[in-house]
């Protein structure tokens, strides 16, 4: 029988573990919990054979003396890995099973879980037999980037339209820089009354460690007036590549050019990676949007779970909000 082991790894012996081979998408991966969760992030590895065949990466905060185990901002996946299994579908997913329920037996004790799983986990089983609840969200992707004819034909008219339109009107730069990205991502929440999800910080470090690794390119839409109308910042790993962050200019939006910088991500995508994720939003305009670039849609999971202790406090509050005629928004 072969031996395996569960434990939660210190920092010098997670950085032997995880590869490409041993993670779904770059947001597993320890260089990049490195740099957006520095000192905060750890995992639960199953290994066989002395091979990793199982983990699980969490970010794990402290708030008011509750445990929290998340997943970081700029992170849209996080969720367990497993091995690629050769076996037979009913012994497959026995295992997944398994190698899943020593994970969460393997976790830290925690008052909150709450992650995002990548697409490539379809099977949530195992967590709701431990109480965990699941919520179905979605992305738009292009599984296959070999027919840029193909994808063209399948935007909206009204996409194809803005597309044509931008190119009279502006240039698609990608030499502007970091700072450059985050003045004209900054307008997008600015415009709501919001500043920036994350700290210039952590976006010099993020962009930094990206470019190092040659997974990252910008996009900016600029006119003859040296206006960025509008900028896109994709990641990608021979999968897939990601639209990570983008905005624009509100003054500027007739020109069309989100359209275009979103367009020649994808052309661009093409080159490096197999597919195309829009890293979709369940906001109904957002979602209208990137439907309209004729990806398809992909299901994903939300994973959460509180303790039982957190459970009976969220209780009396529902209870005493009921009481004072108050609706509870947790």
């Amino acid at each position: 029988m072969l031996m395996h082991q569960a434990s939660v790894l210190t920092e010098k012996q997670r950085a032997g573990v995880a590869s490409s081979a041993t993670s779904y998408t770059p947001f597993q991966e320890p260089w990049w919990l490195d740099v957006v969760a520095p000192g905060e992030w750890d995992e639960v590895v199953i290994k066989r054979g002395g091979q990793v065949v199982a983990r699980l990466p969490y970010v794990r905060q402290k708030i008011l003396g509750s445990v929290l185990l998340i997943q970081p901002r700029l992170t849209p996946h996080l969720g367990p890995w497993l091995h690629a299994s050769s076996a037979k579908l009913t012994n497959k997913l026995a295992e997944e099973k398994e190698l899943m329920q020593e994970l969460i037996d393997a976790l830290p004790r925690f008052d909150l879980f709450r992650q995002c799983f990548a697409p490539q986990v379809t099977n949530w089983l195992p967590f709701f037999w431990r109480g965990f609840r699941q919520t179905t969200r979605y992305t738009y992707r292009h599984s296959g980037l070999a027919d840029l004819a193909g994808i063209w034909a399948g935007l909206r008219e009204n996409i194809r339209r803005e597309i044509r339109k931008a190119r009279n009107v502006v240039a698609v730069r990608e030499d502007l820089g970091i700072d450059r990205f985050a003045r004209i991502w900054a307008l997008t929440f600015s415009r709501q009354g919001a500043r920036l999800p994350v700290s210039m910080e952590l976006l010099h470090r993020l962009d930094e460690a990206c470019d190092n690794r040659r997974c990252r390119r910008m996009f900016f839409a600029v006119d003859a007036r040296d206006r960025v109308h509008s900028a896109a910042y994709i990641i990608w790993n021979a999968d897939c590549a990601y639209y990570l962050m983008g905005g624009g200019d509100p003054e500027l939006r007739c020109s069309g050019a989100g359209s275009l910088v979103m367009w020649e991500a994808i052309k661009f995508a093409s080159t490096v990676s197999a597919g195309f994720d829009f890293e979709g939003s369940m906001i109904e305009p957002v979602e209208r949007y990137f439907r309209s670039f004729g990806g398809d849609p992909v299901a994903f999971f939300s994973l959460s779970k509180l303790s039982r202790r957190t459970q009976f406090v969220v209780g009396l509050y529902h209870a005493g909000s009921a009481l004072l005629g108050h609706n509870p928004v947790i």
